[in-house]
């Protein structure tokens, strides 16, 4: 029989108010992730309006992601200075005018510099909520929490795919992009009302050192546990193939490589998000309930995914079977949820003042692969004459990469993660009553 679940000292109660404040910080990450991936569904659309090709269209997403992962360490300690509320606000203004931005860009430059803001802005966003999880809920939900979280933002992927890509072709590319804008005038509106850091009586112990020394210390001490480290290599390693292929070139290889038309491609993006959304909640109860169970998740969604890409990669013929099509779409559907398993590694590794620090470093993972492989896709597509066999190939390469870290890193995070539990069990024993 497995052992009861620990409440730690101080550890918040969760119940309904949690979930109503947890509820809006939720919701602007829907919001930001509705305009992250609203270039997925606007490629071409993008491609045929500032006149660019392979390269300099993936230069959207890729500076989009470079903001994002570069601003993940400093997103940290800003969360674990300022708290929750502060820093979305920021957020929400950013993401805003970056959206707004892109919807009156005349110019390629004007475009980029308005998806640069809105990747800065996104980027204070999913650390904000992980720590308002954090702060809420006890630490025993924390997986789970995390998942939905996850979750959310696919719902928000899914707003992209079907109402967006339509309101696109229905009203125009201007109407589309600035009245989705409007999204985040009102969930600024609720943050401001309703939003709060954490539930009384259980605010964070003040820190008396906020200078250049402390950023050190934060970031040193959590870079030290291998705890860290290995989330952020199971994160790197397993979001990035969906997160490419929903944010870029998914809907350019389904049509150009495989000949479907727009709508149906249109419905294999949609059918990646159903399959995120369904597995996140699997993917979260499995893990709350047996935490021996994240390597092998993350590692056989990594497998799976590899197996999938190379059979359709190198199917016989032009194109590849609809039937594999879809099982290649529902397994991609498994990459989001095994990467919120990193921050499962990273979360009991760090003390609750590092929180944010650590789910920073470890957010960074996924988004500097999606960023490398979407850059080499575009290079490889341009080189090639579109040969997609070869550009998506690319993927197998940092994969690779990934799990010979995954695996250098794991008996040390274990041992050090086996240390803390004993030490915390030993502290909830003596605290008195």
């Amino acid at each position: 029989m497995s052992a009861p679940p620990i409440s730690l000292p101080g550890d918040p109660p969760g119940g309904r108010r949690a979930v109503a404040v947890w509820s809006i910080g939720v919701a602007v990450y829907f919001v930001a992730v509705i305009f992250r991936t609203s270039l997925g569904v606007a490629g071409l659309d993008a491609a045929d309006r500032f006149h660019v090709n392979a390269s300099a269209l993936s230069t959207f997403s890729i500076l989009q992601l470079l903001v994002y992962a570069g601003m993940q360490i400093p997103v940290g300690l800003l969360v674990d200075r300022l708290g929750t509320k502060k820093v979305l606000a920021i957020g929400v203004v950013l993401f805003t005018a970056g959206q707004l931005g892109f919807a009156f860009s005349p110019s390629y430059g004007m475009a980029l510099a308005s998806r640069a803001l809105l990747g800065c802005g996104d980027a204070l966003t999913f650390i904000s909520v992980l720590r308002l999880g954090n702060r809420w809920f006890p630490a025993r939900r924390g997986p789970l929490i995390a998942q939905l979280a996850g979750l959310v933002g696919m719902a928000g992927n899914l707003v992209s795919t079907l109402v967006l890509a339509r309101l696109l072709h229905g009203i125009g590319w201007t109407a589309a992009f600035a009245g989705s804008a409007l999204a985040g005038v009102v969930v600024l509106v609720l943050l401001l009302l309703f939003l709060k850091d954490h539930p009384e009586g259980h605010e964070p112990e003040p820190v008396s050192h906020r200078g250049a020394a402390y950023v050190r210390r934060q970031i040193a001490a959590s870079w030290r546990e291998p705890g860290t480290r290995l989330g952020l290599w199971v994160h790197f390693t397993t979001q990035f193939p969906a997160m490419v292929f929903l944010l870029l070139w998914g809907l350019p290889f389904l049509v150009e490589a495989q000949g479907l038309s727009r709508a149906v491609a249109g419905e294999l993006l949609t059918l990646v998000v159903l399959s995120n959304m369904a597995i996140g909640l699997v993917y979260g109860q499995i893990v709350a309930r047996h935490h021996g169970a994240r390597l092998p998740l993350a590692l056989g969604t990594v497998g799976a995914t590899a197996v999938l890409w190379a059979t359709t990669l190198a199917w016989p013929g032009e194109r590849a079977p609809m039937g594999l099509l879809v099982v290649l779409c529902a397994v991609l559907g498994a990459c989001g949820p095994a990467s919120m398993i990193g921050f499962d590694f990273a979360r009991p590794a760090n003390p609750p003042e590092r929180q944010g620090t650590a789910s920073g470093i470890t957010n960074m993972g996924g988004f500097l692969a999606s960023m490398t492989t979407l850059f080499a896709i575009g290079v490889l597509l341009d080189a090639t004459g579109d040969d997609y066999t070869v550009a998506f190939s690319a993927v197998f390469v940092l994969q690779a990469l990934g799990i010979s870290q995954i695996l250098r890193l794991r008996g040390r995070a274990a041992r050090r993660e086996r240390e803390r539990l004993v030490a915390s069990r030993v502290e909830t024993v003596h605290v008195p009553a």
